[in-house]
């Protein structure tokens, strides 16, 4: 007897599915997920829980930090850098100017008042100076007294050292 080709194919195939018969099990299926399951289900339920607070504190944390810098992005702008130069210049040239006016000598500066007082208020801050002669050495006694009024006096001496002269 003669074995050919269809005969061995023949042979093969039975065999594989014979084989497979016998090894076979029963198909279970189980979930995988833990809300289908039961198994682990407060675990799935928090890491689900902390990846949306996650989220939410990156996107609120992004847009804070959006803002912050749209506020920076306002504040070195050219026109407000500007601003900020100019009211520098200003204040410097008032204060010069008061201080010019509390130190100067007549004698030697013709534009001076020679003023012994003077008064004046900056963002609810009144300020006053006048010249004191304490122990025949006169000072120039700067108060400032706040919007909840507190007073600070400073006592300034006139031609010791560097100052007036």
């Amino acid at each position: 007897m003669k074995i050919t080709g269809t005969y061995l194919g023949i042979f093969v195939i039975v065999g594989f599915f014979t084989a497979q018969t016998v090894l076979a099990d029963q198909l279970t299926h189980k979930f995988k997920n833990p809300s289908f399951s039961g198994i682990g289900t407060g675990a799935h339920y928090l890491t689900i829980e902390n990846q949306e607070k996650s989220r939410k504190d990156k996107i609120k944390d992004d847009i804070e930090s959006a803002l912050r810098a749209a506020d920076r992005a306002e504040d070195n702008s050219t026109i407000n850098k500007f601003i900020r130069n100019l009211e520098s210049r200003i204040y410097s040239q008032i204060s010069k100017g008061l201080v010019d006016s509390m130190f100067c000598n007549p004698a030697e500066v013709p534009t001076c008042t020679n003023s012994t007082q003077g008064a004046f208020t900056i963002e609810d801050s009144n300020v006053s100076y006048q010249v004191v002669n304490i122990d025949g050495i006169d000072y120039i006694r700067l108060t400032i007294v706040d919007a909840d009024g507190t007073i600070t006096e400073i006592e300034i001496p006139i031609g010791i050292g560097t100052l007036g002269g």
